[in-house]
């Protein structure tokens, strides 16, 4: 039987995985391996399934939604400050070729 839903905690192969290091307790650590002992599970499936409940969570977070708002609307204000100086500087026009040309050589010294 095969089932196109991947199994809680999968993921897909295209998806990379990045390594992250935690520092913890020994008492926190101590209460992990027992958890993903009694869930069959690695140490490491327990952190990445905590993790990920814990970004669903913050996602609803009013404050966190807030701020997210006020990061986007910074965000959009340096954009347009970006662009009104590509503006300022090339007047609205892609830069020319022979901008990427090497320096102090102009057309009329070769």
């Amino acid at each position: 039987m095969t089932d196109a839903t991947p199994p809680a905690g999968a993921y897909p192969v295209t998806s990379q995985m990045r390594t992250l290091a935690v520092r913890i307790t020994d008492d926190l650590r101590a209460q992990l391996d027992v958890i993903a002992q009694l869930n069959d599970r690695s140490v490491t499936e327990e952190i990445r399934i905590a993790l990920e409940a814990w970004v669903v969570t913050s996602k609803s977070d009013p404050k966190v939604l807030a701020r997210a708002e006020t990061v986007r609307a910074e965000i959009e204000r340096e954009a347009k400050t970006k662009q009104s100086a590509i503006e300022a500087i090339f007047g609205g026009e892609p830069a020319p070729a022979s901008a990427s040309r090497a320096k102090g050589k102009s057309s009329t010294e070769e």
